[in-house]
């Protein structure tokens, strides 16, 4: 994403002007800033110039909005590459912008960018047909309903590998299709619909409101007619008493304090003081004898000055955690003598033993994996993938078949570390 430049010279048209209707839109943008500040209309005028020019903006066009505005080309230019709102290629006639970042990425993201590979080819793109191209892109702002897209100027949220290929069908098809969630949910509303402000009591005035009632009926209680009292006439004469810190006078004691026992010409502490404060404990240490600081009892008094101090004996990682980062050291010397462009089975290969995998679930309904932690519903689809439906297929993994597993899914020593396999053991029925 970082890498964005203009398309190559042969995609680029030779000029470009804003259309008459567009011209007197853009200067309508224009009039809204004061007289010196034309440049802060520069994205409103690149995104209709991107869309006069079918979706995306060649080099003239980027020129073009400059002149109009009175700004450096390469200001201009520094702007629609920033933002990756501005495709800077052709794209598709349905232009995908994919949220990969980590509350997308969490809930499948990586999925729906595997079927876009798979289907359209790399991001980037425009497919054979001039239909789709694809981006990843950084985060859209709908993290409630992840993970999510953008398609042309609408979003589709709650989204799948498969909610999102027939959503391309339709939209490939001319069929008419569903913008926002893909699921249901209303909104950003929780998972499952809204558990909050669902009780009743809250809007018929049977709680919002009782206390006015009380407080009437305690009204009527204390005097009735024009004899009663209103709550300011009896707080004017009648106030309640107040905590003595709430900023009315009070009258206090003065505190036995050593200082105030000093002022008055008295010994700081009194004496039976002192001999409670000493009895039964042995008489304090003069601060000669008492034990030195560590730096102070030369543990490193023999170092020199350009030797830093040894490291601490212990580092305090529990056993599971020492396994993980062996684990990881393994691993990464092992993948380290792989080719660079190794595909996922190759390096789990390298490491480990895959584990035996089903044809499918049994009875025909996978367990819940994402009970257990550490695996979300993106790494569930790809262990489902691999043929891994059960709690007892996890439970039974080898050391071998971890390691070729934790590869895999691209986090070595995460599967030791989180103890997959023992939370597998405990969710598993008894006798499996």
């Amino acid at each position: 994403m970082a890498n964005r430049r203009l398309a190559p010279a042969a995609e680029q048209p030779a000029s470009f002007a804003f259309t008459p209707e567009n011209d007197a839109w853009a200067k309508g943008q224009i009039a809204k800033y004061p007289e010196g500040r034309q440049a802060s209309a520069v994205i409103p005028l690149l995104w209709r110039a991107q869309e006069q020019n079918g979706g995306w903006l060649p080099q003239k066009a980027i020129e073009a909005v400059a002149d109009t505005l009175g700004m450096p080309h390469i200001r201009v230019l520094e702007v629609a590459t920033f933002y990756t709102m501005f495709a800077l290629e052709p794209v598709g006639r349905y232009w995908i912008q994919v949220c990969g970042t980590v509350p997308c990425d969490s809930c499948g993201a990586r999925g729906l960018k595997e079927m876009l590979h798979e289907r359209l080819g790399p991001s980037g793109h425009v497919d054979a047909n001039g239909v789709f191209s694809w981006l990843e892109v950084e985060c859209l702002g709908a993290c409630c309903n992840a993970p999510m897209v953008q398609i042309n100027q609408d979003y589709y949220e709650d989204l799948t590998p498969e909610s999102l290929g027939k959503l391309m069908d339709d939209l490939a098809a001319g069929r008419p299709v569903k913008v926002g969630s893909q699921t249901g949910r209303s909104a950003s509303e929780p998972l499952g619909g809204a558990d909050t402000l669902t009780d009743p009591t809250l809007f018929d005035g049977s709680r919002i409101g009782a206390w006015r009632k009380r407080f009437e009926q305690t009204e009527a209680s204390q005097g009735g007619g024009d004899e009663a009292k209103s709550s300011e006439q009896r707080a004017a004469t009648d106030p309640k008493p107040a905590h003595p810190d709430s900023g009315r006078t009070t009258e206090r004691a003065p505190t036995d304090a050593p200082a105030q026992r000093a002022a008055a010409g008295q010994e700081p502490v009194k004496a039976s003081d002192r001999a409670d404060a000493t009895r039964g404990e042995a008489a304090p240490k003069a601060i000669k004898d008492l034990e030195p600081a560590a730096a102070e009892a030369g543990a490193q008094s023999g170092l020199p000055r350009d030797v830093p101090p040894p490291p601490p004996a212990t580092s305090g990682a529990s056993d599971a955690e020492k396994a993980a980062e062996a684990e990881e050291a393994r691993v990464s010397e092992t993948l380290a003598t792989l080719p660079k462009d190794a595909s996922p089975e190759q390096k789990a290969d390298a490491v480990g033993t895959r584990p035996k995998a089903l044809d499918a679930a049994r009875a025909g309904t996978p367990d819940d994996l994402t009970r257990i932690k550490g695996i979300g519903p993106g790494n569930s689809t790809k262990l489902n993938e691999l043929g891994i439906y059960h709690f007892d297929q996890i439970a039974a993994w080898s050391p071998a078949e971890i390691a070729w597993v934790g590869t895999y899914l691209a986090f070595p020593g995460r599967i030791d570390r989180e103890d997959w396999v023992g939370q597998a053991k405990a969710l598993a029925p008894s006798g499996q």
